[in-house]
């Protein structure tokens, strides 16, 4: 096995890893990134099915994402507008899909009445949310005790719109059940997109793409990295800390030995957290020795990881306090856009479809039309129950519904399944439960001795977006930079 020697070791070629690793390339610190997949990218991945491109993975660009507009301008990409041009659909609970303009969906004056007062009372709680430190406001405590459900329910009896208003921060964007993350988890969501009026604007928060695919930002800053971005490289081990401070226990110790043996690693433990030793990280083909170390990956692979000694107790209760949520990316190719032809913008949205929404996705200059839907939380679980065919019929069956009976003959059909990807293990990202972010929320992006932390799902603005990691990226180069300056 080889071994190497860098000031810092990255551990994941995401954005947030890479924007970091060259942050610090640039400040004149030796780096390596070591990445478990056979490519770059993370959570974002363009690739060919069956001679059409599709974006795997994150894609959009809104208009309050700063990070990553200076990033893709700084990198020379360009991006173009989502389609959106005609009406769009709406189908309640009738079944009936209904042609609409505007933000507000086409329901009974009644309901228009209370999603137009609960989202102004969203609004102004959050603007009282600053996003990198939910935790400190007055009522954090209160609102992450209670679930995003049931605190909307508190608001009014009007189920229709309950189902409206709390898919935006649920099943379109945190893709859980609405019941199982609290309220503050939620303002959270939508203080990070500035307001939640931004998150129910899909021509605001699904303003833009990358020509060419989102995926081009992590590939150029690898490219800027060369040979020292090691794919194919699962991290096993990281020795953090002395490691000749390892205690060595005894095949015949008794009891007593063993309570001595934990009180020694404790001890061990709160020595690593502060000591200058540096780290050793040990992946499928290259140990590295590095003054310091950025996990660049989600909290809930942290456990991929054997931690020698253990992380502190607080990162152990933490982690499990923190699940990744679940949605299926549907992509179908259509051999023309035909949804234009009906005067339809491609946007359609509904809280009791399968598919709860969709839009046009087709590519910059491709004369085929392209719709992407999705499917989330318990429906997504449902699903990969089924047979592929027999999912296939009920999510097309879904599409149609909004589109009509040609949605159901797509000449490209694909899923994306993070669920099932080892490297990421579900979709869109990580989220604390009930009453986790208001316990643990200041202590996530705390460094633990000489290992710091950094991804999208530690973000405050663009939070569990691309933004997000860029920013996470810049912020841990920071912490180390500092850290190299004392």
């Amino acid at each position: 096995m080889d071994e190497i020697t860098r000031d810092v070791v990255v551990i994941g070629a995401g954005a947030a890893g890479l924007t970091a690793a060259n942050d610090l390339r640039k400040a004149g610190l030796s780096v390596v990134v070591l990445e478990a997949r056979d490519r770059v990218g993370g959570r974002l991945w363009t690739d060919v099915i069956d001679g059409a491109m599709l974006e795997l993975g994150g894609q959009w660009v809104s208009p309050d994402q700063t990070a990553l507009i200076d990033t893709v301008a700084e990198l020379g990409l360009s991006t173009y507008s989502r389609y959106r041009e005609g009406d769009s659909v709406y189908v309640g609970a009738d079944g009936q899909a209904k042609r609409f303009t505007g933000e507000m969906f086409p329901v009974a004056p009644e309901t228009e009445k209370v999603i137009d007062e609960i989202t102004a009372k969203l609004d102004a709680m959050v603007a009282e949310i600053d996003p990198d430190k939910p935790w400190e406001h007055p009522r954090a405590d209160e609102w992450d005790k209670i679930s995003w459900d049931a605190w909307l329910r508190q608001q009014t009896d009007d189920d229709e719109a309950v189902r409206n208003l709390a898919f935006a921060t649920g099943s379109a964007m945190l893709t859980k059940p609405t019941h199982t993350f609290s309220l503050l988890q939620s303002l959270l969501m939508a203080a990070s997109a500035g307001s939640y009026s931004h998150l129910v604007d899909a021509d605001f928060i699904l303003d833009k793409r990358v020509t060419g695919g989102l995926q081009q930002v992590p590939e150029l800053l690898a490219e800027r990295l060369g040979d020292d971005v090691l794919l194919n490289q699962p991290v096993r081990r990281i020795i953090w800390g002395d490691e000749s401070s390892a205690a060595e226990r005894s095949v015949d110790a008794g009891t007593g030995r063993r309570v001595e043996d934990l009180r020694a690693l404790t001890a061990r433990v709160e020595t690593a957290k502060t000591a200058s030793a540096g780290v050793t990280v040990v992946a499928d083909g290259v140990t590295v020795r590095a003054r310091f170390a950025i996990l660049a990956l989600a909290p809930v692979l942290y456990s991929r990881i054997s931690f020698e000694p253990p992380l502190p107790r607080l990162q152990h209760q933490m982690h499990q306090h923190i699940s990744m949520g679940f949605v299926i990316k549907v992509h179908a190719v259509y051999d023309t856009p035909f949804w234009r032809e009906q005067g339809l913008s491609g946007t359609a949205f509904s809280p009791y479809e399968l598919c709860h929404e969709a839009y046009d996705n087709t590519n910059h200059g491709d004369e085929r039309g392209t719709l992407v839907g999705f499917v989330s939380d318990q429906n997504a679980d449902d699903l990969f129950r089924l047979s592929a065919e027999e999912r296939k019929e009920r999510i097309l069956d879904s599409l149609a519904r909004y589109y009509g009976p040609q949605a159901k003959d797509p000449v490209v059909y694909y899923e994306s399944d993070w669920g099932t990807e080892e490297w990421t293990r579900g979709a869109y990202a990580a989220s604390f439960d009930l009453g986790g972010l208001h316990r643990y929320g200041a202590d996530q992006r705390q460094p633990v001795g000489a290992i710091h932390l950094a991804c999208s799902d530690m973000a405050g603005a663009g939070y569990q977006h691309v933004d997000g990691a860029i920013r996470q990226g810049h912020r841990a180069a920071d912490e180390i930079l500092e850290r190299t300056r004392g």
